[in-house]
């Protein structure tokens, strides 16, 4: 039976599967947005997810597939809270629920960055309606990525940029990670040289994704070559432990997070 993978709709995330539709013996893939895929890992309906990074810390033994990662070193253009307010001044965010991990970041962003301590309000991403009940809205992914804030008299405060600002380190957004013995060597290898093929070619995959849409091929092209990353390297994992340590005390996962991979 193929591996059943579960990765994410948006466009950070195509790099990660571009080609693999041509090893479908090997792999079958389902996707969702990234709280749904991490979702269906800790419910044992796929073996192998692209989950936030928090949700590493929230299910089995999980081991990560190396080197390959969602993560921005810098403004990553697609997490990002929008504001009408100054950051002190607001008493209520509309969190997007469409990703736990840029949650968890909020609120660490909020406690060590922002300084304040709002009141969140899990909502769908719909940019007006989240203002229209909250002071801020915290939004991810495509729908992040080319709201026109300008147009709606808001400012754009990039999660990248602030966790840089925080710490000094890349941020790590997502991972492939699945319990022990679901990959062999071979399929670890596999899941590297695609990534490394897709990061290789932002254009392709971007007409891939957005078809005869010339303009957000353009955007989309860009981005990828300049706000994401797709490595797991040195720098990255500490980013990502500095994450967790910061979480935990929190309270928001359990403390002494170790990183462990296929």
């Amino acid at each position: 039976m193929p591996i059943r993978l579960g990765a994410v709709t948006y466009l950070n995330a195509r790099p990660l599967v571009y080609g693999l539709a041509a090893h479908a013996g090997r792999f079958s893939i389902r996707f969702d947005i990234p709280s749904r895929c991490s979702a269906l890992l800790h419910a044992g309906s796929i073996d192998v997810g692209l989950v936030p990074s928090i949700e590493y810390l929230r299910g089995a033994d999980y081991q990560i597939v190396p080197d390959v990662a969602v993560a921005s070193d810098g403004a990553v253009a697609s997490v990002a809270l929008f504001t009408a307010r100054p950051v002190s001044s607001i008493r209520t965010i509309a969190a997007d629920t469409s990703s736990r991990t840029s949650v968890a970041l909020l609120r660490v962003l909020c406690a060590r960055h922002f300084h304040i301590e709002p009141e969140l309000h899990p909502m769908a991403p719909d940019a007006p309606a989240m203002l229209d009940r909250c002071d801020a809205a915290l939004l991810i992914g495509d729908a992040a990525l080319f709201l026109d804030h300008a147009a709606l008299g808001v400012e754009k405060i990039d999660f990248g940029e602030a966790w840089r600002a925080l710490t000094g380190l890349p941020f790590v957004y997502a991972f492939w990670a699945g319990r022990p013995g679901a990959l062999g060597a071979a399929d670890v290898a596999l899941l590297r040289e695609v990534k490394a093929a897709g990061a290789s070619h932002p254009d392709a995959v971007a007409r891939e994704y957005f078809g005869a849409d010339t303009a957000s091929v353009a955007e989309g092209a860009r981005y990828l070559r300049e706000n994401v990353r797709f490595d797991l390297g040195e720098a990255e994992r500490q980013g990502l432990l500095r994450f967790y340590a910061y979480a935990a005390e929190l309270g928001l996962v359990p403390g002494g997070a170790a990183l462990r991979f296929y």
